[in-house]
């Protein structure tokens, strides 16, 4: 069962008068970003070197590839974040097609979500176009992109408990990237704004997000209890990796997947990864991914770095 529904004629459960609160909040900001955020990034660098996915592996760049870097990366986030929300959509939306009881607070929330995920993308594409970046992205493309997206349609979209698992990491893992970019002084003042703006509707899909997996762990099939205990982490880490892509590497003049290697092995890129996805293991123990032991696997545990 994709949601939980109470029944018919009774009125919501605990879980369910919290998201008609979350429903509730949405309702009263409606933020269109062509209204709100309508600017856009200067000519220029949008982030410091120490925001940049290569800091720490000491490369010898000049000023004009860290600009083209910044810029890159800023487009390929926005990108791949436009990606995983149709991800995100597609999959809400078979949700709500399969639901037996459309009256369900479940239901309504999920198309707040599906309408504040759609003004996001529209705002990261507007961002993308102003940008204007170069880089081709090879996990879209070939046998890269084949697989990825054969994985999506067909062991994703349809498992309710794991793709849920996968939105707290599409939501926790850029939160805490964008928290670092709107807080620098040297991130550009409209990137600043988007990142902001992003994060505040974010921690409404977070809260809905974890509401919402202990009753759908409960309700799932055994196999997809296992996908979430043992694919989980490993698509969790390529969404991680694939944010900044070889492609925008090989834009700046770089070797595109020798830097993209050795960017995922840093110490640096390590940590950020180890930090962005442990509320994602928490969440998922917490709603009993585990099991009564309540011990993650070794995939789990390497993801986060425990």
């Amino acid at each position: 069962m994709a949601v939980i529904s109470h029944p018919r004629g009774g009125g919501p459960d605990a879980a369910g008068r919290s998201i008609e609160r979350l429903s509730a909040v949405s309702a009263r900001r409606v933020i269109e970003p062509e209204i709100a955020l309508a600017g856009e990034p200067g000519g220029g660098r949008l982030l410091a070197d120490d925001l940049l996915s290569v800091h720490g592996l000491d490369l010898p760049l000049s000023d004009a590839q860290r600009e083209r870097l910044s810029r890159e990366e800023v487009a390929a986030i926005a990108e791949e974040g436009t990606r995983f929300e149709a991800v995100l959509t597609a999959g809400f939306a078979l949700q709500i097609s399969k639901a037996p009881d459309l009256t369900d607070p479940r239901i309504t929330y999920l198309l707040h979500e599906l309408g504040e995920e759609t003004r996001h993308s529209r705002l990261f594409i507007r961002l993308v176009s102003r940008i204007g970046p170069r880089a081709v992205n090879p996990f879209e493309r070939g046998a890269l992109g084949w697989v990825k997206h054969r994985v999506v349609r067909h062991l994703i979209l349809d498992r309710p408990a794991l793709l849920c698992v996968l939105v707290l990491a599409g939501e926790e893992i850029p939160d805490l990237i964008q928290k670092h970019m709107a807080e620098h002084p040297g991130t550009d003042p409209f990137v600043a704004a988007v990142n902001r703006y992003h994060r505040a509707e974010e921690a409404r899909h977070l809260a809905f997000a974890r509401t919402l997996l202990p009753e759908l762990l409960a309700a799932a099939p055994r196999g997809e209890r296992l996908l979430v205990r043992h694919l989980a982490p490993l698509v969790i880490e390529v969404m991680f990796d694939s944010l900044v892509h070889p492609g925008v590497y090989r834009s700046a003049g770089l070797p595109g997947w020798r830097t993209w290697w050795a960017v995922k092995h840093s110490p640096r890129r390590l940590a950020l990864r180890h930090e962005t996805t442990a509320p994602v293991l928490d969440a998922a123990r917490a709603a009993g991914a585990f099991g009564r032991r309540g011990r993650p696997g070794r995939r789990w545990r390497r993801l986060v770095g425990r």
